[in-house]
């Protein structure tokens, strides 16, 4: 299988670090930032989404400045891990409109959710109609987070790769 990040080099994760920290960065902006025309970095930019490498963009909401100041981590264990008990409850929770992420994990649980809430009522009020009406769940387990100490957009190993 050949490596995805086959064919970049340097410059190109210059491109993607400075995409990451800006991703409305012009390409006249982006260009002196990583030492290159306007033209060139139009290029490898377009080469880098057409690879699928850049498959977006778009906007880092501060959801604490629209008022959802708790952020919820909900760790979910089913009742079953059959296919189709699988498929329906990640049908369901694409209909949840409080969840903000969802992934299915390894290990003693099967789904770890990110919700952002008002308050705690406002999670009572989440838990209530929505998490405890998901198909096949046998068990919610949820922790509040305190503080966030890092977000990374980018995993830290391909920003050194540069």
């Amino acid at each position: 299988m050949e490596s995805p990040t086959k064919g970049l080099d340097r410059t190109d994760f210059r491109v993607l670090r400075a995409l990451v920290e800006d991703g409305r960065a012009a390409d006249v902006s982006l260009g002196e930032r990583v030492n290159l025309s306007s033209t060139a970095v139009a290029r490898r930019r377009k080469l880098l989404e057409e690879r699928g490498i850049i498959s977006g963009y778009s906007a880092i909401v501060d959801q604490k400045k629209l008022g959802f100041t708790i952020t919820v981590l909900v760790l979910i264990e089913l009742s079953s891990q059959a296919e189709s008990r699988l498929e329906e409850f990640e049908e369901a929770v694409m209909r949840c409109p409080s969840m903000s992420f969802c992934s299915f994990i390894s290990g003693e649980n099967d789904f770890m959710m990110l919700i952002n809430v008002r308050s705690f009522d406002h999670y009572d009020a989440v838990y209530r109609r929505e998490l405890s009406n998901l198909p096949h769940v046998a068990k919610i387990r949820s922790s509040f987070l305190l503080r966030e100490v890092a977000r990374f957009r980018l995993a830290p190993a391909v920003l050194e790769s540069s």
